[in-house]
C-alpha cells in the first residue's frame, strides 16, 4: 500500500469517529493541544503498523463477527508454566490446534519486579517483555506464527496503575512533581482518609486500604490494588494519551485482543466508590475508537469481574460500542455454587438475565481463570430459600476445600477475611471436581465420579452463547500444585495453587483414553467437535431456560436457522428424571442415535446434548 494511500486510509477512518472522539475527549480534558498529540500519536502507530497487521486488518473488516462464532475456543496461559519461553510456546501450536484452540491468552508477560509484581500485573515497562520469556520481538514472531495458523493472540493491558519500579514512578520518587501528577499523591493523610470512607478495599487481608506512604518523598499514594502498584491519575491526559499509545505500541506486536485489565476502576472521584464511574466509560469509548482507526483487526475485552449490572453497559450501545467482549463472571461463580449445591435455581436466575441480553453481546465463558473464585451471587434472590450471605460464603468454602462431609472437592481459600466472613477460592477444575481426591484414595469410584462431573461441567460451558474458555491444564484434568507453598514469592498467594506448570509427561497420556487425561482430553474435543459443527450453537441463536422440574437438573435450549438443541445436565451424583415433554423427534447428539425429549434420565453427574432439525 503507497503512502499516499496509507495517509488515505488513515483519515477515512479517523474521520468517521473524528467528531464524537474530539467532544468525549474534551468533555474530560477540555485541552485542544492534548488532543492534538493524541491525534497526531494514533497516525504515529497507524503508521508503524506493518504490511502483513494491514493486510490482518483488512481480512477482519471484511468479517467483523470473526470473533463472534461456534468455532472459537480460547485457552488461558502463563508463558512459564505452559512452555517456559515464547519461543517455546511457539514449538507447542500443533499441541494448541489438537486442543481445537484458536485463540491463546498469553498471561502478563512484561518486564515486572520478581517477588513485587502480582503475577505480573505490576507492569514496570509497558514496551519490554520479562527476560524470563523472552523478548518483545519473540512476542511479534510468536503472534505472527499464530496468525499463519488462523489464531488469534490475547494480552493483558494493566491499565489502572503500574509497579513503583516504572519509569514514572521513579521520577515521582525523586521529587519531579510532572511525574507525580501521574499518580495520585497526596502530602498527608487527610484526603486519603476522605476516600477511605467510600472506597472499597479490593484485598483487605493481604493489602488493606487503598493508599501507601512513600517514604523516599514523605507523601501518601494510591495504591487500591497492592502497595506496590501505583494508581494511574486519568484525570491528567497525559496519562491517557501514553497509555494508549502502550497500548497501541502492543498491537502493533500482532495482538488481537486486548484485556483490559480492571477498567472499572481507572477513574477516581473522591466521595464515591471509585468504581464504574461515568467517565470510565468515556475513556473505553474513546480507546475503542483509537483501535478502529489504529488497528480495526484488534478487539476489547473488558475485565469486569462484577454483578451482571455492572457488566453489561461495559459493551456500550449498538451506536456507540465500547468492549467487544467481557467475561461471564457471575455464571462462573454460579456454576460452583451449584456444584457445591446441587440445587440448579440459582444457575437458571443467572442464565435466564443472560439470555434475555442482546444476542450482540458476546461473553467469554469459562469455568475456571488465572484468578480466584469470588463469591458475587444474586444473595436477594437466595434469601427465598433461606439462605444468609455471609452463611452460605462460608458453606461453599467449605464445601470446595472439602472440609464440608462428604465432600471431595479439594481447594484453598483466599483472603479469608474473618472479620467480614468472607473469603475467596482457588483450585483447578479437576481438584473441585473431586478427581485429586479419587487418586489420592486410590478409589475407583470416586474417580469415575470426579471425571463425570468434570466433563459435564464442560458441556454445559460448551453449551452457552459466547466464546468457552478453557485454562491451561484442564483439558487433561491437571490437579491442584502444592509446590507453591515452599516458594517464598508465591507462598502468600493461593491463586498459585491453580496456576501450576503444565505436565508435559501428563498430556502425553491423552492419547490413552481409559486414563484420566485421555478421558477428559478427548470427551473435551468430541464436545467441541460438536459445537463447531452445528449452527445451533452460534452466539446469534435464541437461548432459554428449560424448565425440567427437577432441582438438581438444568435444561438449555437454543434455536438458530432451523437447529434445535436441547442439553441437560445432572449436578447430582445421583440418578435424576429431566420431566421434560418435548413434541419433536430428536437425537442424541453423542450417541447419534434417536432420543424421545420426554422424561429423560440421566446418571449421576450425567447429560445430555439431544438435536432436532426443522
Amino acid at each position: 500500500m503507497s503512502e499516499e494511500r496509507m495517509d488515505r486510509v488513515f483519515t477515512e477512518r479517523l474521520n468517521t469517529h473524528i467528531d464524537e472522539m474530539r467532544w468525549l475527549y474534551k468533555e474530560l480534558y477540555n485541552d485542544d493541544n492534548a488532543f492534538s498529540y493524541f491525534c497526531r500519536m494514533l497516525y504515529e502507530y497507524y503508521s508503524a503498523r506493518n504490511r502483513k497487521l494491514r493486510d490482518w486488518d483488512l481480512s477482519r473488516i471484511e468479517d467483523p463477527g470473526w470473533y463472534t462464532g461456534n468455532e472459537m475456543l480460547g485457552m488461558q496461559m502463563y508463558v512459564d508454566c505452559f512452555a517456559g519461553s515464547l519461543k517455546n510456546v511457539g514449538s507447542h501450536l500443533d499441541y494448541l490446534e489438537e486442543c481445537r484452540v484458536n485463540y491463546i491468552h498469553l498471561m502478563p508477560l512484561l518486564t515486572s519486579p520478581r517477588g513485587r509484581s502480582d503475577g505480573g500485573y505490576a507492569v514496570a515497562d509497558f514496551r519490554s517483555v520479562d527476560p524470563r520469556f523472552g523478548t518483545m520481538e519473540d512476542l511479534a514472531k510468536l503472534s505472527q506464527a499464530c496468525h499463519d495458523r488462523g489464531l488469534s493472540v490475547c494480552l493483558d493491558f494493566v491499565m489502572n496503575h503500574t509497579s513503583e519500579e516504572h519509569d514514572w514512578a521513579k521520577h515521582a520518587k525523586n521529587g519531579e512533581k510532572e511525574y507525580q501528577d501521574r499518580y495520585f499523591f497526596f502530602d498527608d493523610w487527610g484526603i486519603p482518609n476522605e476516600f477511605e470512607k467510600s472506597m472499597p478495599e479490593v484485598f483487605p487481608t493481604t493489602a488493606p486500604g487503598n493508599f501507601s506512604w512513600c517514604p523516599e518523598v514523605s507523601k501518601v499514594v494510591m495504591t487500591t490494588f497492592y502497595p506496590y502498584q501505583w494508581d494511574l491519575n486519568y484525570r491528567n491526559p497525559t496519562v491517557f494519551n501514553d497509555m494508549t499509545a502502550n497500548m497501541l505500541y502492543l498491537c502493533n506486536q500482532g495482538v488481537d485482543i486486548i484485556r483490559l485489565d480492571a477498567v472499572p476502576y481507572i477513574w477516581k472521584t473522591l466521595g464515591t466508590n471509585c468504581r464504574n464511574l461515568p467517565q470510565v466509560h468515556t475513556l473505553v469509548r474513546i480507546m475503542r475508537m483509537a483501535v478502529e482507526v489504529v488497528c480495526p483487526g484488534t478487539v476489547l475485552l473488558g475485565e469486569v469481574v462484577m454483578e451482571p449490572s455492572k457488566v453489561v453497559p461495559y459493551f456500550g450501545t449498538l451506536e456507540k460500542p465500547e468492549c467487544n467482549m467481557l467475561y461471564n463472571v457471575t455464571t462462573m461463580a454460579t456454576t460452583w455454587h451449584t456444584v457445591a449445591t446441587k440445587d440448579v435455581r440459582l444457575l437458571k436466575d443467572q442464565l435466564n438475565k443472560v439470555f434475555s441480553l442482546p444476542r450482540q453481546y458476546i461473553f467469554l465463558n469459562y469455568l475456571r481463570c488465572h484468578d480466584d473464585i469470588g463469591w458475587g451471587l444474586d444473595y436477594d434472590y437466595l434469601k427465598q430459600f433461606g439462605l444468609e450471605e455471609v452463611a452460605h460464603k462460608r458453606f461453599l468454602n467449605d464445601y470446595l476445600k472439602g472440609a464440608y462431609p462428604g465432600s471431595d472437592s479439594r481447594g484453598e481459600l483466599y483472603n479469608d477475611d474473618i472479620r467480614l466472613g468472607d473469603a475467596r477460592l482457588c483450585g483447578t477444575t479437576a481438584s473441585l471436581c473431586g478427581i485429586e481426591a479419587a487418586e489420592y484414595e486410590g478409589n475407583a469410584e470416586k474417580l469415575e465420579r470426579g471425571i463425570k462431573l468434570d466433563i459435564m461441567l464442560h458441556a454445559f460451558l460448551f453449551s452457552q452463547s459466547g466464546i468457552p474458555v478453557l485454562y491451561s491444564g484442564d483439558e487433561i484434568g491437571q490437579l491442584n500444585d502444592y509446590s507453591y507453598h515452599d516458594d517464598p514469592l508465591k507462598a502468600e498467594d493461593s491463586r498459585y495453587l491453580h496456576r501450576g506448570r503444565l505436565d508435559w509427561k501428563s498430556v502425553g497420556k491423552r492419547t490413552h483414553k481409559r486414563s484420566r487425561e485421555g478421558r477428559i482430553f478427548n470427551a473435551i474435543g468430541e464436545l467441541f467437535n460438536l459445537r463447531s459443527k452445528y449452527a445451533v450453537f452460534e452466539s446469534g441463536a435464541d437461548a432459554w431456560v428449560v424448565e425440567t422440574y427437577n432441582d438438581h437438573v438444568l435444561g438449555i435450549g437454543r434455536y438458530y436457522r432451523g437447529e434445535k438443541f436441547i442439553g441437560l445436565f445432572n449436578f447430582s451424583p445421583e440418578p435424576q428424571t429431566a420431566w421434560i415433554n418435548e413434541v419433536e423427534d430428536y437425537k442424541d447428539m453423542l450417541e447419534d442415535r434417536a432420543l424421545k425429549a420426554q422424561g429423560v434420565n440421566l446418571e449421576g453427574f450425567g447429560f445430555k446434548w439431544m438435536l432436532t432439525k426443522f
